[in-house]
């Protein structure tokens, strides 16, 4: 018995030391876990000490990219950062909007947990983009989540391409804000790679009288396009897109409009309703996901199969059609046109059925496409944000009793008017003024010139002086006349011509009269392309002297509020359709001849200091259907011989009549 009692006392002395280093192993084990806890659950720097909403951006490696160059500030890298925007507040922040001021020719390549209110990406935020909660819209506090931080905050994971800069690290934005109406940022901090802000409201803002909404807000832009569900079921459910010009841009406009987006969970459109694909290809379908799930569909009925499909509005006779047209707004042959001009053109609807693929075959799973874009011929170009969530539009009820019908789920989508780049315009102004026999043409690649071989011609060359009659006739027959003009005046003519314009539409500013108390111009806008412009409009921007405007006497024209110095103008009835490029009278040795319209517009001298010469009498931007006009980057010059200072008045107004008289004879 004792025997075994001491065999037992050795077995448990042996396993003493393995029982102290199971505990010492299980002990050390809690306290790295309890480290690693506290560590992640120590908050940033500041975060803690803000009551409002803490932003913060942490720069993490970058890596150079090809090409390999020498220039540093034209070497391109890829780089990573991290944005955080956290409501450590008292107040719910609905539509939160980060802004990032970028200043190394950043583009934004993606992003999780956002995306940029300017743009898809990839997008060039050299000049800084705004950053959106998706899926994520609004920041809850954390008092009525209980400190849920999925809920109160989001992580931003940016990828991108930088230019310039040393090192491997990545270098951090100029800076970062709230831009939120109502929100005050001081000037972010910066320590290391990371920078931060402490957002509160501003006392002083007094917020205007808002409906309470469930979403986000809905917002007013150039172009708005709202996107309705009005049917759901399991495996489809029918949209309507409606877009229109709001009043905050009179001068936006589309014609024969394209719009396009992408479907992100293959998705296909089985029928349209008030428009048309501009391409059909069923065998997209039938190669697809779409095409193995719904395997006894008749592809060949399907309105598009297109992942990106290119939307056609219906041309006006269509609009009575029983199976494609019968709806308001519709069917305007892709002409949208600014409430300024006519209200009743100035919006757009169409529907969609639209097909669902697994795993969305639910009656709720609505996700709208992405990545918009919409253009036009001669219109201004547009830049379209991401779809937004918004509350379900209502309807008027369609049996006709004082109700409400909503859509079961309505995103908005902001398109903005965009300057166009130089040589990226698509129309184009010429000068020319009474005390100076040379005209200015369009500048040399006003409308680009990737169409055109520049071997025959400098691309990069300032365009040459001409005689006005020249701009009546089309590029390719001014060589003589410049050459002929060129040595009359002893001016240098180059063995390499300048490129031409390439513009579809130039407009030719003149001056065409200079008194004391008062002075004119004659516009006259030609249409250099193969179709013709229906309900043509264009704007003139010129400054003070705008303000000084009397009257426009071949069309239609009136001031732009609220600062009253651009002049609208539009042919009147029976003049607003502007032809196109036709043959002359002997189409074997005459030039072709583009369609234009001419008018005389007199100004009063009301200011007294306008030096009409010396610029105050020519645009500071011109605009036609919308879309930014490329001006010559001078003016013509004043000859010493001429006096530009009369009397007074009465002969500018005499000049400007019989100028008018002798147009309209013309016609």
């Amino acid at each position: 018995m004792k025997k075994i009692r001491h065999v037992r006392l050795n077995l448990l002395l042996l396993q003493l030391p393995l029982i102290n280093l199971l505990l010492f192993t299980t002990f050390s084990f809690a306290q790295d876990y309890g480290e690693d806890v506290e560590k992640k659950d120590t908050p940033p720097p500041g975060l803690a000490r803000c009551n409002g909403v803490y932003m913060s951006y942490n720069s993490g490696g970058r890596e150079k990219l090809y090409p390999r160059t020498k220039n540093a500030t034209a070497q391109a890298w890829s780089f990573k950062a991290t944005a955080m925007i956290v409501n450590t507040g008292i107040e719910e922040v609905k539509g939160w909007e980060m802004f990032v001021g970028y200043r190394h020719r950043e583009i934004i390549v993606s992003a999780t947990g956002a995306v940029s209110s300017d743009g898809d990406f990839p997008y060039d935020a050299s000049n800084g983009t705004t950053f959106i909660g998706s899926p994520n819209t609004d920041l809850k506090t954390s008092i009525e989540t209980a400190g849920d931080y999925t809920k109160i905050s989001t992580n931003i994971e940016i990828t991108g391409t930088l230019f310039g800069g040393r090192g491997t690290a990545t270098p951090l934005p100029r800076s970062i804000k709230l831009v939120n109406d109502g929100w005050q940022c001081p000037a972010a901090t910066s320590k290391g790679g990371t920078m931060q802000v402490c957002c509160k409201r501003n006392p002083k803002f007094k917020a205007k009288k808002k409906t309470k909404t469930k979403f986000t807000p809905r917002r007013h832009g150039d172009l708005n396009i709202i996107y309705d569900v009005l049917q759901a079921y399991t495996s489809n459910y029918m949209a309507q897109a409606s877009y229109y010009i709001y009043n905050d841009s009179p001068l936006g406009r589309l014609d024969h409009w394209n719009l396009t987006w992408e479907w992100m969970r293959g998705e296909f459109i089985h029928s349209l309703r008030g428009a048309y694909s501009a391409e059909k290809n069923p065998s997209e379908c039938l190669h697809s996901k779409a095409g193995q799930f719904y395997g006894d569909l008749d592809f060949s009925q399907v309105a598009t199969c297109q992942k990106k499909p290119i939307i056609k509005d219906l041309p006006a006779e269509r609009k009575e059609d029983k199976l494609l047209g019968m709806l308001p707004f519709c069917c305007k042959n892709g002409t949208l046109l600014p409430a300024l001009m006519d209200a009743s053109k100035s919006r757009a609807i169409f529907q969609l059925q639209v097909y669902k693929v697994p795993p969305d075959q639910n009656r709720t799973a609505f996700f709208p496409p992405q990545h918009w874009k919409i253009d036009g011929i001669v219109n201004p170009q547009y830049k379209c944000g991401p779809p937004v969530r918004v509350d379900p539009t209502g309807f008027p009820d369609p049996s006709g009793l004082q109700a409400t019908t909503y859509a079961f789920a309505t995103w908005q989508v902001i398109c903005n008017i965009t300057k166009p780049k130089p040589k990226a315009a698509r129309c184009c102004v010429s000068y020319s003024a009474f005390y100076n026999d040379s005209a200015i043409p369009c500048n040399t690649c006003a409308c680009g010139c990737e169409d055109i071989d520049t071997d025959t011609c400098n691309a990069n060359a300032r365009q040459l002086l001409l005689p006005p009659d020249s701009l009546l006739v089309p590029f390719e027959n001014r060589t003589l006349k410049a050459k002929v003009w060129a040595k009359r005046k002893h001016m240098a003519f180059p063995k390499k011509l300048p490129c031409p314009d390439n513009c579809g539409i130039s407009l030719n500013w003149h001056v065409n009269s200079d008194y004391a108390d008062g002075w004119s111009a004659r516009v006259t806008v030609f249409n250099w392309g193969a179709n013709a412009v229906e309900d043509w409009f264009a704007a003139v921007d010129l400054g003070k002297a705008g303000l000084g405007y009397e009257n426009v006497y071949s069309f239609n024209g009136s001031r732009v509020p609220p600062k009253n110095q651009t002049i609208f103008f539009q042919g009147v009835r029976g003049m607003n359709f502007l032809i196109g490029l036709t043959n002359g009278t002997h189409p074997g040795r005459d030039p072709k001849v583009p369609g234009k319209m001419q008018s005389v517009i007199s100004f009063k001298k009301h200011l007294g200091s306008l030096n009409i010469p010396r610029g105050d009498g020519f645009p500071k931007r011109v605009f036609f259907n919308g879309e930014e006009c490329e001006l010559p980057k001078f003016f013509p010059k004043k000859s010493s011989g001429k006096r530009l200072s009369g009397i007074g008045f009465f002969p500018s107004i005499l000049l400007v009549i019989t100028t008018f008289l002798v147009i309209m004879c013309s016609f």
